[in-house]
């Protein structure tokens, strides 16, 4: 037996163990972002549950419009029961202080909304679409996950995001490729406060800066200020459209754009909070 064929053992002991928890829920509302997490979650729990599982995703000002249309449509093409809910912690000052607690205050938002689907529809179970990798990381989300009792069968089924990656690949899901993309409101430093205008400035930036060819990049928010994360490995393309890229940023509504010099670093703003990211 290859190294290869180890590896490929293993994610299919992992894939099987997946599937067995989401049979064992018989009923599940997937928290559905249209990231590569929830997308494979989605799609699993949909093949193993049918018409028992229902995708949930959250409107809300924090959430690129194009991002939620994707999630739209990727979920009417597959066949999907999909439900979209109104969240508001744009209108919770506590969210909007943006201290280290915000990602708490925002899916408590979301999982009140999904319970109360859950009781409407008659589900069992509510799940997000947490890995592994998160674990290490700074999560205060995953502490609004256990009071609302939502589960994590990626976590529970021991999957990495590359091994997520890897089992959304094989089944031709889209987004098996596809970046990270957090909230916007994680582009604001810690301390600022959140607001539409601001949020509406980030998204537009970077959507902009996608379609000029960077799928990675981050735009984050200083005031009128635009600092801008892609990798190293792209800076040098990006001083050949730089003129193009600062027509983007300043039409989004910003005064001034520069380049992080140390590149695009997932979790940056949460060096200020001193924990490991």
């Amino acid at each position: 037996m290859t190294d290869q064929d180890i590896v490929d053992k293993a994610l299919d002991l992992k894939f099987a163990a997946l599937k067995k928890l989401i049979s064992g829920y018989g009923s599940l509302i997937v928290a559905y972002s249209g990231g590569v997490d929830s997308t494979l979650l989605a799609a699993v729990a949909h093949d193993v549950l049918g018409e028992n599982s229902i995708s949930v995703t959250s409107r809300s000002p924090s959430v690129a419009p194009e991002e939620l249309e994707s999630a739209i449509e990727l979920a009417r093409t597959k066949g999907w029961r999909h439900l979209i809910v109104e969240t508001n912690e744009i209108e919770d000052p506590r969210y909007l202080a943006n201290d280290g607690r915000r990602c708490f205050f925002c899916k408590t938002e979301l999982y009140t909304h999904l319970a109360q689907v859950a009781i409407a529809e008659g589900i069992s179970k509510v799940a997000n679409g947490a890995n592994t990798d998160d674990l290490g990381d700074y999560r205060p989300g995953m502490e609004a996950a256990n009071n609302f009792e939502v589960v994590s069968p990626l976590v529970e089924a021991r999957m990495s995001k590359q091994e997520i990656r890897d089992i959304s690949k094989r089944m031709a899901l889209p987004t098996w490729d596809k970046p990270a993309q957090p909230c916007l409101s994680s582009r604001i430093p810690y301390g600022t406060a959140v607001s539409v205008n601001a949020l509406s400035m980030i998204g537009k930036s970077e959507k902009g800066l996608r379609e000029l060819g960077f799928r990675v990049v981050r735009v984050r928010h200083y005031g009128q200020t635009a600092r801008v994360e892609i990798p190293i490995d792209d800076f040098e393309r990006f001083e050949h459209v730089r003129f193009e890229a600062e027509q983007i940023v300043l039409a989004s509504g910003y005064k001034a754009m520069e380049l992080d010099p140390k590149g695009f670093r997932s979790g940056a703003l949460n060096d200020v909070l001193n924990l490991s990211v």
